[in-house]
């Protein structure tokens, strides 16, 4: 999280030919003369390959990070596809119409004031789901994708109907991927944002899963009392919660800082202000032998083993799993069976 979003997918470089005429030469070196224009689309005709190559020029210009790959998500998602692969050779080439063209110059402008492209297309791919996306709900990053794949391997080895709560669902990535992937399970997700459990709601309403997941507007850090009513022996426990160190805040990119909530990213002075609350919950409404599944910062795993081990009963430090760059990023913790509670007592 601490680097700017990630695209998910890989868009492989393209050599762009443009063949231009001399409007549209004017209209380029109009644009490098007067940077800060750039309020119209171009009178001339265009294709898209044009319209990506003038908008990768404008962005990285203006400072836009991945000034490629943005220009080619947002015309890919005006003519209909995911990627710019996508598209169809000839739709490439070919002329835009006018209202394409000025549909394109109108989500640039967005992404030119540094609004994150999975709000400017007001979508996104999560693994294997599309998500309805707009701000100021948490954007899920890849990392969680691999969080969701550790706890699905889990759950699926479960005998009978898997259970699981997601604290800080934001735009209900993690619970509608599991249940995508777990037809036998159910699950409970809350918020402290409202704007996330409406967001969540819609999205569990569009992929037909709205009766398998309960939603509900609640803050772990104040109302874990209400939390712990809405669930009970569950399977697992899952969350990405904020888990920035507030000194880190003030290094995150303008696409963060200006469009995300920043209560879904501040983790107090260590981190760890929200995450402490979720493992101190975590023995009331886990099952027997459930897991805490987390992801973190890569300095938080000896932390949280060290806190854990003074301050929550029947739950441990179960396992530390690194991401794909090798960084230790998500904590399972397991809660101990009533048999070792017993062995425990005596």
């Amino acid at each position: 999280m601490l680097s700017m979003i990630k695209f998910v997918g890989k868009v492989s470089e393209q050599r762009i030919h443009l063949l231009v005429g001399r409007q549209l030469k004017e209209f380029l070196g109009s644009c490098a003369v007067r940077p800060c224009s750039f309020q119209a689309s171009p009178s001339g005709r265009i294709n898209a390959r044009q319209a990506a190559d003038i908008w990768r020029k404008r962005f990285e210009l203006n400072g836009v990070t991945e000034p490629d790959l943005s220009s080619q998500y947002i015309i890919a998602h005006v003519l209909g596809a995911k990627t710019i692969e996508g598209v169809e050779q000839h739709r490439l080439s070919a002329f835009l119409t006018q209202e394409e063209t000025q549909q394109i110059w109108k989500l640039c402008k967005k992404r030119l004031s540094r609004m994150p492209v999975q709000y400017v297309i007001e979508e996104w791919d999560f693994r294997d789901v599309t998500l309805k996306m707009r701000p100021p709900v948490f954007i899920p990053r890849p990392e969680t994708e691999e969080l969701v794949e550790l706890v699905v391997t889990d759950l699926q080895r479960k005998t009978g109907s898997p259970t699981c709560l997601e604290v800080g669902c934001g735009s209900g990535a993690i619970s509608l991927s599991l249940l995508k992937n777990l037809p036998q399970l159910r699950a409970v997700a809350v918020d402290q944002s409202e704007e996330a459990v409406e967001l969540t709601r819609e999205n569990a309403l569009r992929l037909g899963l709205q009766d398998r997941l309960k939603v509900y507007h609640a803050d772990v850090t104040k109302d874990a009392e209400t939390v712990s009513k809405l669930c009970s022996n569950v399977s697992a426990l899952v969350s990405n919660p904020p888990y920035l160190f507030s000194d880190d805040l003030p290094l995150l990119e303008p696409e963060i800082l200006r469009f995300e909530d920043h209560a879904a990213l501040d983790g107090g002075k260590d981190g760890l202000k929200v995450i402490r609350q979720i493992l101190t919950l975590a023995p009331r409404i886990l099952s027997d032998d459930g897991c805490v599944y987390l992801e973190v910062d890569p300095r938080h795993p000896q932390l949280i083993r060290h806190w854990v081990e003074v301050n929550v009963e029947w739950l441990h430090l179960a396992e530390t799993r690194p991401d794909i760059t090798s960084r230790p990023r998500f904590c399972i913790l397991r809660k101990a069976k009533s048999n070792d509670h017993e062995l425990h007592l005596g």
